[in-house]
């Protein structure tokens, strides 16, 4: 009877934080997306908010400092209901260390089944229409075999010679590094996901940038016990060139 609760707990928070996509939604190859029937996410949402109202009250206090939260129960349903492809990790969990978002999953290391979980930092953001970099810090980053192996990451795992307190090092060094990373060391990697061909080629996306990005971006994200905080920052001096943005576009 718990874990029923738990779990409609959780689906009213992904409806209320707005996570979900509803029914007919489009399918993208590497998008997991989320097939829901709409009375059954209408009722879950209000559910949530009957059993939570403070949830109402905090967004409201949150959204007058441009702060916007994310109930963590909302992920971790959305984790679960999702149709991931088949070599995504699986078993996903999700917590908080704050500031920190703590992460455990089990995934497939070049044929080495693995349990592994780190707290997550982003200690840096910025978005423009040329990069939209995020960097991150890792910490109690844990490597554990799931079940018996002979495979050379196996080895490395059992020798303890992986030093898993700066996984920005390891990162450095792999074969073939995604063209997303663009710095790693030590405890830190910073990403650039405009390096992505995909997104870096999404003209619409650069639009919406260059119209958004001057006046409004992302201050922080930070965690409490049971939420995921985004923090905006207003820039009134950039509104001159956003507005010359829009109608660049419409012309």
């Amino acid at each position: 009877m718990d874990q029923a609760v738990d779990g409609k707990e959780e689906a009213g928070a992904a409806v209320a934080a707005g996570t979900v996509r509803p029914h007919g939604a489009a399918e993208g190859d590497s998008l997991a997306v989320l097939m829901l029937d709409a009375r059954s996410v209408l009722n879950a949402a209000v559910d949530y908010v009957r059993r939570n109202p403070d949830e109402i009250v905090r967004a409201a206090v949150n959204a007058a400092g441009l702060r916007f939260g994310v109930p963590l129960a909302a992920l971790r349903w959305l984790t679960s209901q999702a149709k991931l492809p088949r070599k995504a990790p699986k078993d996903i969990e999700i917590g908080s260390s704050p500031p920190a978002l703590r992460i455990s999953l089990s995934v497939d290391a070049m044929g080495t089944p693995l349990r592994a979980s780190a707290a997550i930092k982003i200690d840096e953001i910025d978005l423009s229409t040329t990069a939209l970099r995020v960097g991150i810090k890792l910490s109690d980053v844990k490597l554990a075999l799931l079940g018996e192996s002979t495979s050379p990451v196996a080895t490395l795992i059992k020798s303890g010679a992986l030093d898993l307190s700066k996984p920005g090092n390891l990162v450095k060094f792999l074969p073939k590094l995604p063209p997303a990373i663009v710095e790693a060391d030590d405890d830190r990697i910073v990403l650039d996901l405009m390096k992505v061909p995909a997104i870096a080629a999404n003209e619409m996306l650069k639009r919406a940038l260059a119209i958004v990005t001057p006046v409004m971006n992302i201050r922080a994200v930070e965690t409490d016990r049971d939420h995921i905080y985004v923090a905006l920052k207003a820039s009134p001096r950039g509104l001159p060139k956003a507005i010359a943005a829009l109608r660049a576009l419409r012309a």
